[in-house]
């Protein structure tokens, strides 16, 4: 199969659009000292979930969560959980699910307020969207 340089000229328009909304969005975060991850669903096959952590005026750091197929939303919040914790320790920041199926992280301390973005989604099926509290 031969790809024609007009279609390798769309994608790359369409991949530097992309891009661009990426970075516009980026500039528009603004931090918080409490975020709200909420979970819905459930897998239909293995996936992760991985989460960007940046603290104001610091660098992002991330957390993959390996979700396996059928899992459900309270399952899912609570590897999230896990995950959080496990990465970043009991100083950073303060994790806990609420209604079982939402992830509640709120700063500890003099950490500075930050922002939580979805990387990426593979666990196809499983919703994950992000409030800022």
């Amino acid at each position: 199969m031969q790809i024609h340089s007009r279609q390798v000229r769309v994608m790359q328009v369409l991949a530097l659009l992309v891009l661009s909304l990426a970075v516009a969005f980026a500039a528009l975060a603004t931090p918080s000292n409490k975020w709200r991850v909420q979970l819905g669903g459930s897998a239909n096959v293995d996936g992760e979930v991985e989460l960007s952590f940046t603290p104001k005026g610091g660098t992002a750091s991330s957390v993959v969560v390996a979700i396996p197929k059928g899992t459900h939303e309270n399952r899912a919040a609570q590897l999230v959980r896990d995950a959080i914790k496990k990465a970043y320790g009991k100083n950073v920041y303060k994790v806990a699910t609420d209604d079982g199926e939402d992830v509640l992280v709120k700063k500890r301390g003099s950490t500075p307020d930050f922002e939580i973005v979805v990387v990426r989604n593979t666990a196809e099926g499983l919703r994950v969207s992000l409030d800022r509290e």
